[in-house]
């Protein structure tokens, strides 16, 4: 074969390749994520699917940012600085009736923490083991956190009445209460428990008062999305789902190991409480018996339905909270892939 004619195929190979390479690019969808809090042990069920590539094989370049506050989550999805993330399902609930004319109200689309793990924790020398001990106590929580928004539906079904609340910074709270300055709080259990321990309180020593385990069962955190993507690029949001779901169902399966993808995030964690931390989560909320019961990723209607109004009258939100309008089922995988808990242990 002439070699100017080899030349030309090489040169056309070559360009074939530089116009091939902007289109590869594009093929990847960016996807803005922001979880509801700092990079700790629970983060690792999101972090590996990036770490492993599951995203990309999906066709999508998710970047993965930390979060201050389930609120703030909302608020940036909802503005289109991000595109999707994770919240408490109470947060999103309260944007939506608080905001009835917002134009891009998020989407829960997976639930991940099928219960809240809010919970009451208290020192036993306070005398306060159960909840009808906390009676006319003094209860101390940051005014956005989770627990004490809800705090009213807890109250509600324990009889708990003349509960007297300080608020102050979340890296205060837990030393608030190691000092005697209230003698309750409110947070995620598998968060104040670790803290209260860091400041040299022993687990024995601790009362933890789990919600779900007190009469209130609501829902916890879920994977949201802009409403302008579910309707712009539904596969993209069906994409991101089941390639969460391979990452998510190794971290379940070995927690331990996958503290690595969190300690890549932030280098100074402790990887020995982070790993007690995502334990923790994932036997309380995320492998819980009601998660068993009804199916990863999925919702109860009538479970839905009862927290929305439950949260409208805890929240005293500006209108009444329409479960259709916070969570939609479209765009969930297979119910085969949504099987990622392992078997209960014996």
């Amino acid at each position: 074969m002439p070699l100017l004619t080899l030349t030309r195929r090489a040169a056309a190979l070559a360009v074939a390749t530089v116009l091939a390479a902007p289109l590869a690019a594009q093929a990847q969808t960016p996807i803005k994520f922001q979880l509801d809090w700092r990079f700790e042990g629970p983060a690792a069920l999101f972090l590996a699917s990036a770490a492993k590539g599951y995203y990309k094989a999906a066709g999508l370049d998710v970047t993965i940012d930390a979060g201050n506050g389930s609120g703030g989550t909302v608020t940036r999805v909802a503005g289109g600085a991000y595109d999707m993330g994770f919240a408490d399902m109470a947060a999103l609930m309260e944007f939506h009736a608080n905001n009835p004319d917002a134009p891009n109200k998020p989407v829960a689309v997976m639930m991940v923490y099928n219960n809240t793990p809010a919970a009451v924790l208290a020192l036993k020398k306070s005398g306060i083991t159960k909840p009808s001990d906390l009676n006319g106590r003094k209860l101390g929580a940051p005014g956005f956190d989770a627990g004490r928004k809800a705090f009213p539906i807890f109250a509600k079904a324990n009889n708990i009445s003349g509960v007297q609340w300080t608020s102050m910074d979340p890296p205060l709270r837990e030393t608030m209460l190691v000092r005697g300055d209230i003698e309750a709080i409110t947070g995620f259990s598998f968060t104040s428990l670790l803290n209260l321990e860091a400041r040299g309180i022993k687990t024995e020593d601790i009362v933890v008062m789990p919600y779900p385990a007190h009469g209130v069962k609501l829902y916890g955190n879920a994977i949201i999305a802009s409403p302008k993507l579910i309707r712009e690029n539904p596969a993209a949001v069906k994409a991101f789902l089941s390639a969460f779901l391979k990452g998510a169902k190794e971290v379940i399966a070995n927690p331990d190991a996958s503290i690595d993808y969190v300690k890549a995030r932030d280098g100074i964690i402790n990887v020995d409480l982070e790993k007690r931390r995502l334990r923790m989560a994932i036997d309380a909320v995320v492998a819980s018996p009601d998660a068993r019961a009804e199916g990863f990723g999925v919702v109860n209607p009538g479970r839905l339905s009862l927290m929305a109004s439950q949260v409208s009258d805890a929240f005293g939100t500006r209108t009444r909270i329409d479960p259709t309008a916070v969570w939609t089922d479209a765009l969930l995988p297979a119910k085969a892939e949504l099987n990622i808990l392992p078997p209960v242990r014996r």
